[in-house]
Formats: structure tokens, C-alpha cells, sequence
């Protein structure tokens, strides 16, 4: 060939240095460089000084969200050593800034158990912010020093006297790393808030400079808890109907592992079980949330066993049943634990599913003999369970007969679009037959398709599983979107492979009602087709509530502010229509306003905190309009959606 090969030699080899490493690709060290990666760098500082409180040296932690969006955490522990390394000549507070694997955590007489194990996680937070100062109480003095982009801008300096010891970090995130760099309180706040929770007796407080009221006072929260697992089961179930009134709970060692569990049934049919190590959240769960299934099973069947209360279920009981209505909190401490990747969703360690189990074991055995009414309770809402189960069963094979995929129909009320590209193609869930007769025509039929439904659709938060698939509407729902029920890992999990809609709009009235609505297929989305939220599926349609006319002046307005501000610019003299419904608008209003994609405004439906909207899923089904209102607000966000 007589063009020339590229040489690849030594000098193609490249070394990265100190934390250009880190730099270079981020989203190794923080899991993305977006949101979730923002507000993981406070996480970093927040569970150093966490690791100080679990060895018994600091019981306050604040974390400020300031004017600019940088983030000071401040805690009371011993503060980070600031004597010369031997190894590295510089500070030790410089050592655990700059250099990447370098902390207390690889000894073991220093931190016991601790959430930062990899001596990544706070000279991460340095290399990918453009501004870092780290004050170090200790020895009588306040020592600091000053960073940009994990690299040093002054020496370490004595600044002041102290007679406490402590650290503090302030950082702002490099904006030319993040694609978000506006922090979210709310996030912070439940993360703080489950901190608080899993170390009982620490005291967490969070403060936000960017919200002053009207006597200058941020908005703060401070959050403690003296019970620990016990008020953090009855926080996650504050607002559902008990089947027992206790939190069944144990703090144990086991094989060296302190293991704590905290659990209670409810009267729903859902299961929610969360799980922590060294206070991280392992959302993927691991041998930790094995051993619990496996002692809470093995142990809840032997006293049924032992004690005859099985005898009327005339169904197989299977595992799943046990779990049915329980919520679950589980934390366990170990030395040197195996997370999978530094952002640590799933544990591995074989021992501590046997810790776990035995000590749950144990503790629930001793509580059911010591209280038989709550374990008949428990055992009679097991076999209902398992009733239910094979009911659901054979209502979901009546549900696969029906599908489209299967070789039937699709529902009736369904008015498809044209186009058979899934990404393209966008749904409107609306609230009854006048409604979707105007949606019918204001559509674009080429890629909106419109679904009615008959007014407020089952409440899936408190409908068993047979009931719910026996309901029509719902299998409207599964069968127009084209999804199944069942994969060979779950059987009970919805399959959107082929879901035929990549824009799900629930398009409801603009009232009290309508909200109702909305919260409602938003928990049945939540409860049985969770991916279509998880894959951005899901939108809130906006309709206007009213239309003001003054004239040849016109504007369609949503709220009564906006109504008022129409009225002081045009007069008295100004005509306010307030629609009642989809259905009394014209199908050009509704397509002008809410339908065409060149002036909608829609709200793309977004859980990022699985338990606390468990939480508010449950009290939104009450009568309270304003929680309905401010949970759609909370939980979706505005997007501009082109077609």
C-alpha cells in the first residue's frame, strides 16, 4: 500500500497525572456528569464527616447551599490531619485532596467501617471544581488552604485560633465538566434526611442561601432522629393504613457485622424494601437484601408451619407472598465491604447475607412467639396474598389472550395514529368521551393517537393485584400501549420491548378533578409500569383553565393571576371563560393550547427519590387538593417538546 501507517510507538502512550485522570472522565468516579454526578460530589464531603461520626468523633453536620450554587460542609469532628506526610513531603490535607487512593479508610484502625472505601471521593470533588477551600480545626488553630481544579493555589496558612476541632469544605463544580450545575434542595434534603435516620443521634442541618424570606432567613431544615430505623419505617409509612401496629426492629452483630432491620406490614400490596451500607444506598440491593428475604421467609413459614395456619390457603405459598405490604429498612456496617463500581448500587459480600439472615432470624422468631395476634395477622395477610397471587394469575393470562401481540384486538375507544414508529408516536390518556371527541379532532392523525377513559380509574395503591387486572380500563391502558405482563426475570414485571408510544400525555381537565386524575394514573404508572416513567415515556399535558376576550385582545390564561393581570391591562369590560373541560373547548383551542407540538407546554413526569414518592403516593390518594397539586409540581418537570 503506499499510503503511510500512523507509527504507534511509546510516545503515543499517555500518562495522566495527580487527577487530570479524573478530569478526563469523570463520569468513572461520579456516575454521570449530570444531576445525579452534581449532587454526588456533596455526598462525597458529606460521607467523610459521616465516617467521623460513625468512629465517635462527630456528632453535627451542616450542609449550606450558597448564593452562587457552591456547596459548604461543615462538620465537629476531629479535622483532617494537616502534619507533613513522610511519603509525599506536603500536608496530609494536601495528600487527601490531590492524590487519588489516598485516606484514613485503608486503615483499619483509624475508620472501622466507612462509606468511602476507594480514597477517591473528596479529591474527586476537588479535581472537578474550579474553586475548593478546605478549613481544618485542630491543635488549637484554624489551618486552610485553596484549590482550583484539584490543584493547589496557596500553601497551607494558619488563619485564626480555635478551641474546637472540625473540618469544613466549600467547593463550586467546574460548569465546564457538569451539563447542571444548579443543586436541587430537595434532593439533598432526603439524603440528608435518610443520613439522619441510619445514625441515630447525629445531628444534620441544611441551609439554603438562594431562598431568603421576607426577615432575611434562608430556608433551613435540621434533621435528627433518636430511634434511628424505627422512625425511618414509620416516616416511609406515615400515611398508609397499619396491619400491625408495631416496627418490628433489631440492632445485632453478626460475624462482626453490625447489622440493624426495621420492618412493618401494611394493608397495600406493595413491597418496599430499602437497603444501606455504611449508609450508602445500594439501590440494586445484594447479598444483604438476600439474607433479609431469606430469614424473613424461612422464619415466617416455620411458625405458620409450626402453629397450623396454613391449613386453609389452598394455594402454594411462594416468597413473594411474605413480602406482600412490607416495608423494609435495612443498614449494614462492614469493614471492607465489595461494592460493584466506585458509585456503589450493589453489595457482594458473600458473608453478610448469612449475617443478616441469621440475626433476622432470630429476632423475628422471638417476636412472633411473644406476640401471636400480630403473627396470626401477619400469616392470614400472607395467604391472602398468595390468593390473590393465582387469582392475578389467571386474570393476566385473560389480559395476555387479549393483547394485540397475542392475536386480539386493541380496545374499542382507542383512536390510533397513522404511524407505526414508536419514537415518534405520542398517546393522550383524556378523561372521558366528550373530551376525546375533541382531542379526536384536534389531533394530528399521523402520529397522536387518543385513548379516553372513563373517569377516575382504579386506585391502584390500594386494589389487590386480581382486582387490578381485572379492571377494563386498565387493561385498555396495558393493551393500547402494547405492553405485556411478565419477562422470564419477573414474571410480575411489565415488558415495554414493544410499547408502541414513545410520548405517554395524560391529558386531563384543568381542575381539582382533573388533578385527581392525573395523581392517579401517575401511581398506576408508578406501581405497574414503573420503566415507561424510568425511560422518560410519561408527560403531564398543560390545558388552560380559562380564556379572557376584551376586544380583539385575547390570551388563554391557567391561573386566577393571570386573569387578574388580563383584566388590570385591558379593563373591566373583559369576558373570562372558565372551561369546565377539555370536552367545551373547540378542537382549535385544545389544539392550539395543549395538542400542537409548535405551542404546547408539556411536563415530562420524573421520580428521582423512589422512597420518598412511595411516601407521598400514599397520602395523594386522600382528598387533599393542595398535596395533589404540589406533588404534579414536584415530580414534573417543563420541557418544550418539538414534534
Amino acid at each position: 500500500m503506499s499510503e503511510e501507517k500512523e507509527e504507534y510507538s511509546a510516545s503515543n502512550i499517555q500518562v495522566l497525572e495527580g487527577l487530570e485522570a479524573v478530569r478526563k472522565r469523570p463520569a468513572m468516579y461520579i456516575g454521570d456528569i449530570s444531576e445525579k454526578g452534581l449532587h454526588h460530589l456533596v455526598y462525597e464531603v458529606v460521607d467523610n464527616s459521616i465516617d467521623e461520626a460513625l468512629a465517635g468523633y462527630a456528632t453535627h453536620i451542616e450542609v449550606t447551599i450558597n448564593a452562587d450554587n457552591s456547596i459548604t460542609v461543615v462538620d465537629n469532628g476531629r479535622g483532617i490531619p494537616v502534619d507533613m506526610h513522610e511519603k509525599e513531603h506536603k500536608s496530609a490535607l494536601e495528600v487527601v485532596l490531590t492524590v487519588l487512593h489516598a485516606g484514613g479508610k485503608f486503615d483499619k484502625g483509624t475508620y472501622k467501617v466507612s462509606g468511602g472505601l476507594h480514597g477517591v471521593g473528596v479529591s474527586c470533588v476537588n479535581a472537578l471544581s474550579t474553586y475548593l477551600r478546605a478549613e481544618v480545626r485542630r491543635n488549637g488553630k484554624i489551618y486552610a488552604q485553596e484549590y482550583s481544579c484539584g490543584k493547589p493555589t496557596t500553601d497551607l496558612m494558619v488563619v485564626g485560633e480555635s478551641d474546637t476541632t472540625g473540618t469544613l469544605v466549600t467547593f463550586l463544580p467546574d460548569a465546564s465538566i457538569f451539563t447542571v450545575t444548579v443543586y436541587d434542595y430537595s434532593t439533598l434534603a432526603n439524603r440528608l434526611r435518610d443520613l439522619a435516620f441510619l445514625n441515630a443521634g447525629i445531628t444534620l442541618k441544611l441551609t439554603d442561601m438562594r431562598e431568603v424570606d421576607a426577615d432575611g432567613n434562608p430556608r433551613s431544615e435540621t434533621f435528627y432522629s433518636s430511634k434511628g430505623l424505627r422512625e425511618f419505617v414509620a416516616y416511609i409509612d406515615s400515611n398508609k393504613e397499619s396491619l400491625i401496629n408495631d416496627v418490628i426492629d433489631l440492632k445485632t452483630e453478626r460475624q462482626g457485622i453490625p447489622v440493624e432491620v426495621a420492618f412493618t406490614y401494611n394493608t397495600t400490596s406493595n413491597e418496599n424494601i430499602y437497603s444501606f451500607v455504611n449508609n450508602i444506598n445500594t439501590i440494586e440491593g445484594g447479598t444483604h437484601l438476600t439474607g433479609f428475604r431469606r430469614g424473613l421467609t424461612t422464619t415466617l413459614k416455620k411458625y405458620a408451619d409450626d402453629n397450623n395456619l396454613l391449613k386453609n390457603a389452598k394455594v402454594e405459598i411462594s416468597g413473594d407472598d411474605f413480602r406482600d405490604g412490607l416495608t423494609a429498612v435495612i443498614s449494614v456496617k462492614v469493614m471492607e465491604p465489595q461494592f460493584e463500581g466506585q458509585t456503589k448500587t450493589k453489595l457482594g459480600n458473600s458473608e453478610v447475607a448469612g449475617a443478616v439472615s441469621s440475626a433476622l432470624s432470630e429476632a423475628l422468631g422471638y417476636y412472633l412467639e411473644e406476640h401471636p395476634a400480630e403473627a396470626k395477622i401477619i400469616v392470614e395477610k400472607v395467604v391472602l396474598a398468595a390468593q390473590a397471587r393465582h387469582a392475578a394469575m389467571e386474570a393476566r393470562q385473560k389480559v395476555l389472550r387479549k393483547t394485540p401481540l397475542i392475536g386480539g384486538g386493541l380496545p374499542g375507544k382507542l383512536t390510533d395514529c397513522s404511524s407505526r414508529t414508536a419514537e415518534d408516536c405520542e398517546i393522550f390518556l383524556v378523561e372521558g368521551d366528550s373530551a376525546g371527541g375533541t382531542a379526536k379532532q384536534a389531533r394530528d392523525r399521523q402520529f397522536q393517537a387518543i385513548l379516553p377513559l372513563r373517569g377516575k380509574i382504579l386506585n391502584v395503591e390500594k386494589a389487590a393485584p386480581h382486582r387490578i387486572l381485572d379492571n377494563q380500563e386498565i387493561t385498555n391502558l396495558f393493551r393500547a400501549l402494547r405492553v405485556t405482563i411478565g419477562t422470564e426475570e419477573d414474571p410480575k414485571a411489565p415488558n415495554i420491548s414493544k410499547i408502541a408510544y414513545h410520548k405517554i400525555i395524560i391529558m386531563t381537565d384543568a381542575d381539582v378533578d382533573g388533578a385527581h386524575i392525573a395523581t392517579l394514573l401517575m401511581t398506576f404508572f408508578f406501581r405497574r409500569m414503573r420503566p415507561v416513567i424510568e425511560q422518560g415515556y410519561l408527560y403531564l399535558a398543560t390545558p388552560p383553565l380559562f380564556k379572557c376576550k376584551c376586544g380583539q385582545n385575547e390570551e388563554y390564561c391557567w391561573t386566577e393571576a393571570q386573569v387578574q393581570n388580563f383584566v388590570g391591562r385591558f379593563g373591566e369590560k373583559t369576558l373570562v371563560q372558565r372551561y369546565k373541560g377539555l370536552g367545551e373547548m373547540s378542537a382549535e383551542e385544545l389544539h392550539v393550547t395543549t395538542m400542537s407540538p409548535e405551542h404546547r407546554l408539556l411536563k415530562q413526569v420524573h421520580i428521582s427519590d423512589a422512597a420518598e414518592a412511595d411516601r407521598v403516593f400514599s397520602m395523594l390518594m386522600g382528598e387533599d387538593v393542595a398535596q395533589r397539586r404540589d406533588f404534579i409540581e414536584a415530580n414534573a418537570t417543563y420541557a418544550n417538546i418539538d414534534a
